[in-house]
């Protein structure tokens, strides 16, 4: 073999530690001071184990054991495992949103592979923000990496009844409002609708972005179904760690997997499962790590195709325990395999053709064939017009079918402060006809674009039986939740968007059919709000938050830093 033969073969790692330099001497130092044998770490392929396991992030509470399983894997298979723990971004417990910091994550997890001596990963999160972070950065990164979803928490019950945790959570919170349930029920669903580590076991986004890792090809086939404390867990960690070994020798990166019929795949799945909103955010950012074009105008074409067939709160009844003991994902991808390009190579070297073969569906409630979708309306619809000139998102599948076609006048909140402070108020001028407009909720006016999409009913309609309304913003919603709710307005508010220029008793139509937006004003006098619009102040943001507000894009650019997008590699560092 000559010496440029020899030195293809050389791995990532063995810059750090081959040389007989007094740079690589300190390398070598630094792992036999940790007690490391020669033998465990010289000339085998390091796998960095990028953890986001925390004390604040419950659904990945079991991510440390994890992380020991994954190890297990990787010397089983010859490698050398390193854990590096990564921001973790708990849903729930970070305020004011963990989309504010999904694009720090990515660029940490992208440095993290760069700056040590690693030849791979394996990413474990799950929680909503978790995984486009982790594969944001391993796209950018592009060594093999293979991911690892923490997996759905167990399925809640209170006398007599599942509960799903967010879908739940929105339906009594309202009934508590309404004084339906007294606080001492509500205390009693708050013990009951959470039972063990792992995340929402509805379709919100954690459960959607773990199953579109999966139909992009990040997950071994099936993983992203396998609940949290089950067994196969376990197993699957151990497999995902050996497979990252094996993928390292075969050279199997991110841009091998990532081509456009894969991100028509994750469209596809998404359909068929009736996502979360969140995922035309996401997969867009996705997309543009690996400069592979998407556009929103795209989920609405294969939405319109791939009927809603996964019965799952909160488009329908069932959890992701029931979703799993159906199938799971194989199955799902199964039943609508004529909408997949199954030619797409995944992690463990085989195609999703190859991977999902003739998986059977155990349960026909669960995973409905093609012909009984489980609603008649798609899973997301992309709305525009003078109201939402670049896009706006909702999901009929979760909404009112009532209510898809409604004109009524505007009741304006101008931001999450006004409408915490008026929302229960017996004086706010507003009926069941009226739509709700939430302003200054976007990427820059949040900041972040927080889940505060799903606005509240306000209570003095709650206690005369209303349970669902238009409701308009340019903030997000949790995949968890349902409603009429028109979301990801675009332009937002804060940018001088339309939204900014809606005041109060403006009717505003919105026709899911025809895709359209309006606000029922004359041409002429949106032109002269236009002309009249000044820009609200923006608290100055120092660091992080600093970079943020001057780098961040708009939702149907999918919310990534300009900075980071649609660009070529960064060089590999000096080792010196």
């Amino acid at each position: 073999m000559s010496d440029n033969d020899k030195s293809s073969k050389r791995r990532r790692s063995d810059r750090w530690y081959e040389p007989e330099t007094m740079r690589a001497s300190a390398h070598r130092q630094r792992m036999l001071q940790m007690g490391m044998r020669r033998s465990d770490f010289m000339g085998k392929p390091v796998v960095a184990i990028v953890n986001t396991w925390s004390d604040l992030s419950p659904c990945h509470a079991h991510l440390r054991e994890r992380a020991e399983a994954v190890k297990r894997g990787v010397w089983s298979a010859g490698g050398f495992p390193v854990e590096l723990p990564a921001l973790s971004l708990g849903e729930v417990m970070v305020k004011p949103t963990t989309m504010l910091y999904r694009n720090l994550l990515a660029m940490e997890v992208e440095e993290l592979l760069r700056s040590h001596p690693v030849d791979g990963a394996v990413l474990i999160g799950g929680c909503d923000k978790t995984t486009p972070g982790l594969l944001m950065g391993a796209i950018s990164m592009d060594l093999p990496a293979i991911f690892l979803p923490a997996g759905p928490m167990l399925s809640g019950h209170w006398r007599g009844t599942r509960l799903g945790v967010g879908t739940h959570t929105r339906k009594y919170w309202d009934e508590l409002r309404a004084g339906t349930i007294d606080i001492a029920q509500w205390h009693e669903i708050e013990a009951s609708i959470a039972r063990s580590p792992g995340t929402c076991m509805t379709m919100g986004t954690a459960s959607t972005m773990t199953a579109l890792a999966e139909a992009l090809g990040f997950v071994l086939p099936g993983g992203s179904s396998i609940p949290a404390m089950d067994a196969d867990h376990v197993r699957l960690a151990a497999d995902s760690g050996a497979r990252a070994v094996a993928m390292i020798d075969e050279d199997l990166r991110p841009s091998r997997l990532m081509r456009r019929a894969a991100f028509d795949n994750a469209l596809a799945v998404d359909a068929a499962l009736a996502g979360s909103t969140n995922a035309a955010i996401h997969l867009i950012a996705l997309a543009r790590r690996a400069r592979i074009p998407l556009a929103l105008d795209d989920f609405d074409a294969v939405a319109r195709r791939v009927p809603p067939i996964a019965n799952i709160m909160p488009s329908g009844e069932h959890l992701m325990q029931d979703f799993f003991e159906a199938g799971g994902l194989r199955a799902l991808m199964s039943r609508i395999a004529a909408h997949l390009h199954l030619e797409c190579m995944t992690v463990n070297g085989r195609t999703l053709g190859e991977n999902i073969g003739d998986a059977p569906v155990w349960n026909d409630r669960v995973i409905r064939p093609l012909d009984e979708p489980v609603s008649a309306q798609p899973s997301l619809a992309v709305l525009r017009g003078n109201l939402a000139p670049d896009g706006a998102v909702i999901k009929p599948s979760a909404a009112t079918p009532a209510l898809m076609r409604h004109r009524g006048r505007a009741v304006v909140f101008h931001d999450i402060d006004d409408l915490e402070a008026r929302i229960d108020r017996d004086d706010l001028d507003v009926d069941a006809d009226s739509v709700l407009v939430l302003q200054h909720a976007g990427p820059r006016g949040g900041p972040g674009m927080p889940e505060w999409g799903n606005l509240p009913i306000p209570k003095k309609l709650l206690a005369k039986g209303v349970r669902d309304m238009v409701r308009i913003s340019d903030a997000r919603m949790s995949g968890t939740h349902y409603g009429t709710c028109v979301v990801h307005v675009a332009p937002e508010s804060a940018v001088g968007g339309p939204l900014a220029l809606v005041h109060a008793g403006d009717e505003i139509l919105l026709d899911v059919a025809a895709r359209r937006l309006e606000l029922c004003i004359p041409d002429d006098e949106l032109a002269r709000r236009t002309a009249a619009w000044v820009a609200p102040p923006l608290v100055p943001g120092l660091g992080y938050l600093s970079l943020y507000e001057q780098q961040v894009n708009q939702a149907p650019e999918g919310c990534d830093f300009e900075f980071l997008a649609d660009r070529v590699p960064v060089p590999e560092p000096g080792i010196h």
